[in-house]
């Protein structure tokens, strides 16, 4: 099956088309494709971004120089308002694609490893398959979504595809708007997908393939809240 058409059949035909992967997968292919798409979303938002860093920044200053002190505040704005071409190209070139290859590879595992709990079918390199394919969903049609909110809104806080947009008025820093961000759209419809080649590669019903995928899903929820609140811990 050509690139092509594993495209197409992830939007319109995902049933034969991850009954195709689970025989026969190749993923290379593909995730070149994503990871292409991350760099271009990561270039294409870079200004917003640090626009959005800076706000943080001095809108929290009060608590910002109480923990890190007047000079400790005043470089991390500079850096912010300045920052250098290496760390521009690691934010966009290098970052998000060996971040996002790792996640895809960690998750892959962990699927793989509850997987066995249901059945002695399956390998590793087929869940990787299903998951990179699957991961177009999100990573093309969602960031360009996410791309055309940022550019209508300049902004990438505000660019959220899940609950959290439901509220345009809520604190992007407040726990939760990070929570409700985390029931996004196009990742539970990834996940929903999935379910179709986990169902093929470890041959087991529908209903437990659903399970498993949205109990991942539900995990990597869990991880990103985290993040995100210790992220804002930080800023207050």
């Amino acid at each position: 099956m050509s690139l092509f058409k594993r495209i197409e059949g992830v939007f319109f035909a995902p049933r034969t088309t991850f009954d195709g992967l689970a025989a026969k997968p190749v993923w290379v292919d593909t995730l070149v494709l994503v990871l292409a798409a991350l760099i271009a979303f990561s270039f294409l938002v870079l200004p917003y971004a640090q626009k959005d860093q800076i706000t943080l920044l001095k809108d929290n200053a009060g608590s910002l120089k109480a923990r890190y002190g007047e000079s400790g505040y005043a470089q991390m704005l500079d850096r912010a308002e300045h920052p250098s071409k290496t760390g521009q190209i690691v934010q966009t070139v290098v970052a998000p694609p060996l971040f996002l290859f790792a996640a895809l590879l960690l998750q892959s595992l962990i699927l793989l490893i509850v997987g066995r709990f249901m059945s002695t079918q399956g390998t590793f390199v087929q869940v990787l398959a299903a998951l990179v394919h699957a991961s177009l969903i999100d990573k093309v049609l969602g960031n360009a979504v996410r791309l055309a909110l940022a550019l209508t809104r300049r902004s990438v806080m505000q660019t959220s595809t899940g609950l959290a947009l439901l509220f345009p008025k809520m604190e992007v820093t407040s726990t939760a708007y990070i929570l409700l961000a985390q029931i996004d759209f196009f990742q539970l419809w990834m996940f929903g997908v999935l379910a179709y080649g986990l169902a093929a590669i470890f041959k087991i019903p529908a209903k437990k393939a659903l399970v498993l995928s949205y109990a991942v899903w539900f995990f990597k929820a869990l991880v990103n809240v985290g993040f995100g609140l210790i992220g804002m811990s930080f800023l207050r």
